[in-house]
């Protein structure tokens, strides 16, 4: 299994969470590569084409603490530790799955820095009001007559 870093940094376009946008140093970003089932042909067997890219949350300088808590909490269930790791094996050529394992990666950091929506309290509507009220009392009359009879 080969192991190399991709020349170019990753960058991440500004959003929610992140208005200048991220950039993952290359130097933090681990490639491996890996044979790949699926199509290829014969070629399926000799070459590394897919590719498990991997970024230590915890270390990383891209994000900052409240970035990092935040990805750290929405990405938990992905996480080894405290590091993100996306495969990616569809296509039969390495460089397209890099690409594609670095736009995975891409997508998943914007959406783990983005703030949670704050929830706007509501009021019950007076419709709904009214009916939960009417259904208590045609409980409670049901129950009346499911009494037994007073003795007086």
């Amino acid at each position: 299994m080969g192991r190399l870093s991709w020349v170019d940094d990753l960058r991440i376009t500004p959003g929610p969470g992140a208005p200048r946008g991220l950039t993952v140093p290359a130097a933090e970003l681990v490639e491996q590569f890996s044979r790949a089932s699926g199509p290829g042909g014969q070629g399926v067997n000799t070459t590394d084409s897919r590719v498990q890219l991997s970024l230590d949350l915890a270390t990383t300088t891209a994000l900052d603490d409240v970035q990092r808590t935040r990805a750290l909490a929405h990405l938990s269930s992905r996480l080894a530790g405290t590091v993100l790791t996306v495969d990616a094996s569809e296509q039969r050529s390495q460089r397209q799955n890099r690409v594609a394992a670095r736009e995975r990666l891409a997508a998943l950091l914007r959406e783990a820095v983005v703030p949670p929506v704050p929830r706007r309290p509501t009021r019950r509507t007076q419709g709904s009001h009214r009916r939960r009220l009417q259904d208590k009392r045609e409980r409670s009359e049901l129950k009346q007559v499911r009494r037994p009879p007073r003795a007086d």
